[in-house]
């Protein structure tokens, strides 16, 4: 009776407001409503009663929000109530009890709920309440009935909320997250379940990935798994730019995997830990043939993927630091000046260390030359020596040429003019050499790697840019010397002395001086090209740029600007062109009656308004000389519009955007340059291409070997990879993945030492991560948790004072009839007694 007078104000004072739900708890008797009373506040004695004493409850009953007693009971941590309820047979909504006790972190209640038979065959544990039988009552299929998805499976729940206890429970138990079909795939259920409800097929999909993306399903569930998830993030960056309605979600995906390996590497110790991070499997590596260096294929990963945070890393800079010193460590700890000289130095003597190279590749001098660091010196050596023979080429000119564009020279009487200007100088062929010399290079990092890599790199598409530019201006240059050399071959068959001579016009044009030439003339479109190869070559310095920490940003800000540029161009070009167009109509029928001839053609019209931009045109562009005002006054309006258009509304934004991304860099300016300096660093860090050019162009003793070898391999069918002395490449990241499916020598789970040192990694992070869990937790939670262990405790206790008074109560009857014995048996003795006398 006390505790009905307790517990019933409380269900009426919650059920009151809610009248919506009055339909539902009406249908419960007294006793069920005593029943779900008993196991929502924990009363043990009370729910063990009932059920022993009452056989035909209901309890499956539920309460007005559709709640059963086990529901119930797992809400409020009540695990001895949930152990006695797990015992009855035909027990309804379990699955819905075990999500329920998955969401709110009580392990032990998992643990009693996955005891349950139910769960004997663990199918349960990996079908979504969508994938159970409709006819089943394991899940609540009425629409206030569950509290999750109907695509939420155990694992999945508990990977979004982080149990790492659970997910290890699930997964001994063999659950596992289905990994979501491609987002254009065209399979059967795909194409179904996106015509019956698209919504609910993209909510699996992201209920899905954030399982997968989860620490502790990555932590737990991979063999590998800082590549799990180098591969997952970039996955989800993907569909962040195909699924634009759920972009925010899948980049904060994303960046969860990436913040992920960037914790695992914050968790390294030692340098064998950090190594175990960047290359994969070092028990394997000792067996390769590049033992000296480090493959690094998931840091290559890692930049490939762009996890700036995992490279900028201090464990991952410090190891990278150390391999861009190879051999050469003590140069670390010279000074700037020091590190100058070895550059000048280096750079002085490239031709007689290239030559050295050459014939001794395997000595100490060719070691030191492989090196990351003198590989970067000597190709940095090269192309300034490049850039000093595009400057001295025309240093002939600096002052002004002698030579008039109106005059022509001859060196003997037949000698056509052309023959003085085309042929090509030692100082180009020079040049010539370097252009062949880098498109070899260029051709030899096709070969090594993947062409699709090779484009995806700006650099890469800057240089072939350039080689192609001066590919076609030293062609055009060509195709020039060869007519007047043709001219010339006639002169001199017909003719010993031009003077007082008529030629034939073809013959005589190569005579003409440079004003006289064609627009088309090869000669003048090599030179045109020429200059602009010349310009682009020189903007290939900002490629060095981050190896100094001062212009590293700076670079990178010159880099985000010119994608901001581009960006601008769209909205700059539809404004440009409409107003052309425009001021072009309005004006070209008054051309000769204007102050100039501005807007009358098109190409005026363009001039006009690009140099408008820069306040070099004048307002009078827009006056015409005939009385037409009307005219006279859309030309102003339209021209006034466009400036206020251009000059203060888009040059101004603009000028913001600039701000803004230059204001990202400056925040976050050591990540960014860190990263950009390891990009810089790793590409020398590959094996091959040690000489510079020009000096690749020579063959040198190893590489005709290896040639030999590998036609000899062919001529006698044996299969030779083409990258076996390239073991950094892509094809080591099938290998790796390989691994984990196929096993092989040292491939085991536990056997090798990468597996072992993942291990103590993975270790490392779920105790940090329960430490951060533990110290995260609200205090008003552990209130309620103790306030319910209280309730429980007093149920307990009035269950344990109940039965002591019933004790008692026994044993004073037994006493009363003990002593009533006793006064009888005294009396019939004295009885007894008293009759003799």
């Amino acid at each position: 009776m006390l505790r009905q007078a307790m517990a019933k104000p409380r269900r009426q004072a919650l059920r009151g407001p809610a009248y919506m739900f009055c339909a539902r708890s009406s249908s419960l008797s007294m006793t069920e409503e005593l029943f779900l009373d008993a196991a929502e506040y924990g009363n043990i004695p009370e729910v063990r009663r009932m059920l022993e004493e009452l056989p035909d409850l209901n309890v499956n009953c539920v309460n007005y929000m559709g709640q059963n007693a086990l529901q119930l009971a797992v809400a409020n941590e009540h695990l001895e109530v949930a152990k006695l309820l797990l015992r009855k047979k035909k027990l309804a909504r379990i699955g819905d009890a075990l999500l329920l006790a998955i969401s709110k972190g009580y392990i032990r209640i998992v643990e009693a709920i996955l005891g349950h038979q139910a769960f004997a065959d663990n199918q349960r544990l990996t079908d979504s309440p969508r994938q159970a039988e409709t006819h089943d009552d394991f899940f609540a299929y009425d629409e206030d009935g569950t509290r999750f998805s109907h695509d939420i499976t155990p694992i999945i729940l508990a990977s979004h909320c982080h149990e790492y206890e659970v997910v290890h429970i699930l997964l001994m138990r063999g659950a596992r997250i289905e990994r979501p079909h491609d987002y254009f795939c065209q399979c059967t259920t795909c194409n179904d379940n996106k015509k019956n409800d698209s919504f609910s097929h993209s909510q699996s999909r992201i209920n899905a990935y954030k399982g997968l993306a989860s620490p502790a399903y990555l932590s737990l569930a991979n063999e590998d798994p800082v590549m799990a998830a180098l591969e997952l993030s970039n996955e989800l960056a993907v569909l962040a730019n195909i699924e634009k309605e759920f972009k925010n979600d899948y980049k904060k995906l994303s960046m969860q995997c990436k913040d992920f390996v960037v914790g695992l590497l914050d968790l390294c110790r030692n340098t064998e830990e950090v190594e175990a991070m960047l290359n994969g499997d070092i028990g394997s590596r000792q067996n390769s043939e590049t033992f000296r260096r480090q493959s690094l294929i998931r840091l290559k990963l890692a930049i490939k993927y762009e996890v700036k945070k995992f490279v900028a890393h201090p464990n991952c800079q410090q190891q990278l630091l150390s391999i861009w010193y190879e051999n050469l460590s003590g140069l670390r700890q010279q000074t700037t000046a020091v590190k100058i000289l070895l550059v000048l130095g280096v750079a002085a003597g490239l031709p007689i260390l290239s030559f050295m190279y050459w014939i001794v590749p395997s000595s100490k001098l060719g070691k030191l030359m492989r090196g990351p660091f003198l590989k970067f010196v000597a190709h940095a050596a090269s192309f300034m020596i490049f850039l000093c023979l595009l400057v001295m080429n025309a240093a002939d000119r600096f002052e002004g040429t002698t030579l008039l564009s109106n005059m022509t020279v001859h060196d003997y009487p037949s000698q056509l003019f052309r023959m003085k200007t085309t042929p090509f100088t030692w100082m180009e062929f020079l040049i010539i050499s370097w252009v062949i010399g880098k498109i070899w290079a260029a051709c030899k990092d096709i070969w090594l790697q993947d062409i699709r890599e090779y484009v995806s790199e700006p650099w890469n598409l800057l240089d072939f840019g350039i080689m192609a530019i001066f590919v076609t201006s030293f062609i055009a240059r060509l195709m020039a010397f060869w007519h007047a050399y043709s001219a010339q071959c006639y002169v001199d068959e017909h003719y010993t002395d031009l003077s007082n001579i008529t030629l034939p016009y073809e013959i005589q044009y190569f005579q003409l001086a440079r004003i006289y030439w064609m627009p088309s003339d090869p000669q003048l479109i090599s030179e045109g090209l020429y200059a602009i190869a010349v310009v682009l070559s020189f903007s290939r310095i900002a490629y060095i740029l981050p190896a100094n920490e001062s212009f590293g940003p700076l670079q990178i800000s010159l880099g985000r600007t010119v994608k901001d540029i581009f960006k601008f161009m769209v909205i700059f070009i539809t404004v440009f062109v409409a107003f052309m167009i425009g001021m072009f109509i309005l004006y070209s029928y008054y051309l000769g009656a204007k102050h100039n001839d501005a807007f009358t053609t098109l190409e005026e019209s363009f001039k006009t308004l690009f140099w408008a931009i820069f306040g070099l045109s004048e307002v009078k562009s827009v006056v015409i000389h005939t009385d037409h005002k009307f005219i006279e006054n859309i030309g102003y309006i339209l021209y006034g519009v466009y400036n206020i258009i251009m000059v203060i509304v888009l040059l101004n934004m603009l000028i913001a955007m600039f701000n803004s991304s230059f204001q990202e860099i400056e925040d976050d300016a050591d990540v960014e340059w860190k990263f950009a300096r390891a990009k810089l660093w790793f590409s020398y860090f590959e094996h091959g291409g040690t000489l510079p050019v020009p000096f690749n162009l020579v063959p040198s003793p190893k590489s005709i070997l290896t040639l030999l070898l590998r036609i000899r391999g062919f001529l006698c069918k044996v299969p030779q990879s083409r990258r076996r002395h390239n073991p950094n490449d892509d094809t080591e990241l099938n290998k790796l993945k390989q691994q984990e499916d196929v096993g092989g020598v040292g491939a085991s789970s536990c056997s090798t030492r990468h597996q072992k040192i993942m291990n103590r990694l993975i270790k490392r992070y779920i105790v940090k991560a329960q430490i951060d869990k533990d110290n995260d937790e609200v205090n008003e939670g552990e209130l309620k948790e103790m306030k319910q262990d209280i309730s429980s405790l007093r149920f307990e206790l009035l269950e344990s004072k109940n039965h002591k008074m019933e004790t008692l109560a026994e044993l004073i009857g037994q006493l009363r009839e003990v002593i009533h014995m006793q006064q009888q048996l005294s009396s019939e003795e004295h009885h007894n007694g008293v009759w003799p006398n």
